[in-house]
Order: structure tokens, then sequence, then C-alpha cells
């Protein structure tokens, strides 16, 4: 009986250990990296040139999710990012891009615009990662962003950031908004004292990220912080590919090593959580496709919307139907359409079967976005088309080419590994949200990636 007895409690206290090993400390702090069209396949191209400390650290010590992908298109800036903070899409956070059209005024608004505080991100219509850490942390945790981007920058620190960095484009230097706390200036104070000068790259990110941590004592106790970085891979003016692309990742390791370095040498091995992606899309060059003989066309959205209004006054009568076409999406006038007591649905559904027709138009689809931020009808425009706006002089290029890019998460008791299976991008925010115990953003229905 008591040999029996001894066993039970041995089985007890060895399940109880194994219970205790099993439950490990949130990460002192989040270090939420997104790099501006990041692509896997110049990683993988430039690989025999990086340091140990950069991308084959993350790459060899980091979980990584190779096939990412974002739910929704098309991308920039401003909507991949709010995407990785919400764990949501457009549909719910709002952010369709870094602009779109206002449709009371018809005109251009950034979605970092504020009436009162001239910045801020009040048109991000969730909560983000940071939000929640705030609230579960009665606003205790430190949660701070710096970009060169000013889009990127607000979108990534959320509603409750303490600050958010970004370059003046008219200066040269970082700067913030009011909306944020006084913290944000003793920082800015204390980093233009020690770097007078400075150039407005990944660099300079780096080194404001680090005094943000080094100033603000970011993940020195139990209470986890949050801080998102936005770098770039991206080059401005390409003459030679393999030269300047080369120079541009050797780089961006170079800088990647340094901030988990520096880091993890403030904050302690394995005390911070390092989650890196990419925006998922590219700028590309603009390309001539009909020096080559490749199908291509220009499609001009400013004399298919006139030709529009026309169709549509030669049906219900003379009248401006069409309010104005922005980017690649027609407005209608819906104030004009209630009271002539018609069906927005029909008009709908008779100008998509005119704009079907037209040359360069691949199809015509509603805006799955609300009416706020977005057109009534959106045109896709087929491959190596050009898209092109006479009244405002805007040009775009469609291209459905595939950008690959991965998530990695490093650090902290992450568990090494490569998946190959699909990893939608708006499942970050949860899988972060689990990793330091707190709810997932209000508008996040995914699922955690492990």
């Amino acid at each position: 009986m008591k040999k029996y007895i001894f066993t039970v409690v041995i089985a007890a206290l060895a399940s109880a250990d194994i219970h205790a090993q099993a439950i490990q400390p949130a990460p002192r702090l989040v270090v939420n990296i997104t790099i501006d069209q990041l692509r896997t396949d110049y990683i993988e191209h430039f690989s025999p040139l990086y340091s140990p400390d950069g991308f084959k650290k993350l790459l060899g010590q980091g979980r990584v999710y190779e096939a990412a992908s974002y739910p929704f298109a098309p991308l920039d800036m401003a909507s991949s990012i709010a995407s990785i903070v919400t764990g949501s899409t457009p549909h719910y956070n709002n952010i369709v891009g870094c602009q779109w059209l206002d449709r009371e005024t018809l005109r251009t608004v950034s979605c970092t615009d504020d009436e009162r505080y001239g910045v801020s991100p009040s048109k991000l219509a969730t909560s983000t990662i940071g939000d929640e850490l705030k609230v579960a942390t009665r606003g205790t945790a430190l949660v701070y962003s710096v970009a060169t981007d000013k889009a990127a920058a607000v979108m990534a620190g959320g509603h409750a950031a303490d600050a958010a960095f970004w370059i003046n484009d008219k200066t040269g230097r970082f700067t913030s908004s009011d909306y944020y706390s006084g913290a944000s200036k003793t920082v800015l104070k204390a980093f233009h004292s020690a770097n007078p000068s400075y150039n407005a790259d990944n660099d300079a990110v780096e080194k404001l990220s680090e005094a943000c941590v080094e100033g603000m004592a970011m993940g020195k106790d139990d209470i986890t912080d949050m801080l998102s970085i936005t770098l770039s891979a991206k080059v401005k003016d390409i003459t030679n590919w393999q030269t300047d692309m080369e120079i541009a990742y050797i780089k961006l390791d170079k800088t990647i090593a340094n901030i988990i370095s520096n880091i993890e040498s403030k904050v302690g091995q394995g005390k911070a959580l390092f989650v890196i992606t990419s925006t998922g899309y590219t700028n590309d060059q603009p390309v001539d496709y009909q020096k080559y003989n490749i199908p291509s066309g220009t499609f001009y959205i400013n004399r298919t919307a006139n030709l529009l209004n026309m169709y549509l006054s030669a049906i219900y009568g003379q009248a401006q139907y069409v309010e104005t076409c922005y980017h690649n999406q027609i407005y209608l006038d819906h104030k004009l359409i209630e009271q002539k007591r018609l069906s927005i649905n029909e008009l709908k559904s008779r100008s998509k079967e005119l704009l079907v027709q037209t040359a360069g138009v691949r199809s015509v689809s509603d805006s799955p976005y609300s009416t706020s931020v977005s057109g009534d009808l959106v045109i896709e425009v087929a491959p190596g088309w050009q898209l092109v706006n006479e009244d405002n002089h805007e040009q775009l290029t469609s291209r459905a080419a595939f950008v690959p890019f991965p998530i990695i998460f490093y650090g902290a008791s992450t568990v090494a590994g490569k998946i190959s299976e699909p990893a939608s991008v708006d499942r970050i925010a949860p899988t972060i949200a689990k990793a330091i115990r707190i709810r997932a953003p209000n508008a996040c229905s995914s699922a955690p990636l492990h």
C-alpha cells in the first residue's frame, strides 16, 4: 500500500513538474517588425552574403511560415500594416489604403488625417494588438512605433500607443503628433541631442527604436511591452538590379541583426518575441510592354466614367449619375439616385454591363468595403495595361503577379521550424495575443498560427 502511495505521489510530482515546464513566462517585449516590399526570393538569392545574426538567425532559429499571404487586395503600406495589427481586413478596420476619396467632399484624404490633432489613428475603425495590450494592463504596458513613413508608424502604433514616430517630409527629421503622450517629446528630444544629423532610412529607424527601448526602459519588468518597427526593402532608383538589390538586402540584414542583438542585450536572451513579415506587395518600375510586343494598352478611367454617365443618362434621363472616379473605382451619386427613386443595384448592374465591354477591363465588381472609404464599382484592369486618370494625372500599371514572403516568429519560447502550409497575415495578431495572454483585437476572427 505504501509503495502504491509513493508511486502515485511521484507520478503527481512528475506531472506537476512537466506542467510547470510547459507554462512559460510571457515575453517582456514584443518587437513587431514589418518590412515594406520584402520578398522571399530576394532573401534567398542573397543568402550567401548575410551575417550569421540577421536573416540566417531568423530562418535557422525562428518559426518560419514560408507561404504567407494577405486575405485581400490591393495592398499598400497602410492597409497591410493595419491588417497585421488588427488581425482583420479593410472591411472591418476601414483602412483601404494610405489615401482614399472622401465621398462627402470628393477630396482625397489620408488615413492619418485628424481635424483636432492633424495626425492620429482615428480613422482606424477597430482595436489593434497594442491597444488590447494597453487594455489588459490597464495602461501600464509601453507601446511605441517607429517608421520613416507616417501611415506605417501611426497604423502600427494603434489608438493607445504612447507614441508613434515618423520622418517629416519637409525637415527630413523624426516627428510625432500631439495626439500622443508627452513622453514622445522626451524621447525625441533625447534622440535628436544624441543624433544631430541622420539619414531618413532603416538605420535611423533602428537607432530611434533602440532609443525607445533604452530611454523608456521597455521590457524591464514582467509587464509585456510592444515596439513596432517598419523597415524598407525598397530600392528607389534601380540602375542595376543585381547590384542595387544586393546592397539593399545586405544592409537590411545588418539592420535586423543589430536590432535583435541590441534588444536582446537590453531585455535579456529569450525574453523578447520578434515577429517579422512583409507588406506583401512591390512597386515595380513602369515597363513599356508594347516595345516587346507584349499585350498591353491604356485604360482611361476618366473617359470611361464620362461614357458611363452618358449611357445611364440615355436610360434614366439626363443627369450626373457618376460623381467621380478615383484609382480604379467609380463613384455613383447616391443622393441623385435616391431622389429619382431609382434602384442603386439596377444602376450598378447596368454599369457593369457597359464597363465590362470596355477594352482593357478584365472584370467589374461591387466594392467589398464601406462606401465611406471606397467607390461603388471596382474595375480590374487586364495585366500589363496601364490605368490613367487624366483629371488628376494618376497612372497605375496592373500586375497580378504573386509576391512571396514569410511570417517569422523568433525568440521567447518560440519553437523553431519551417511550415509550408499557407498562413494568412491576419493570424499574426491572435498569435501574439496568445503568446502574451491577452484578448485578440476586437475585429479579429482568425485563429492563432501556433
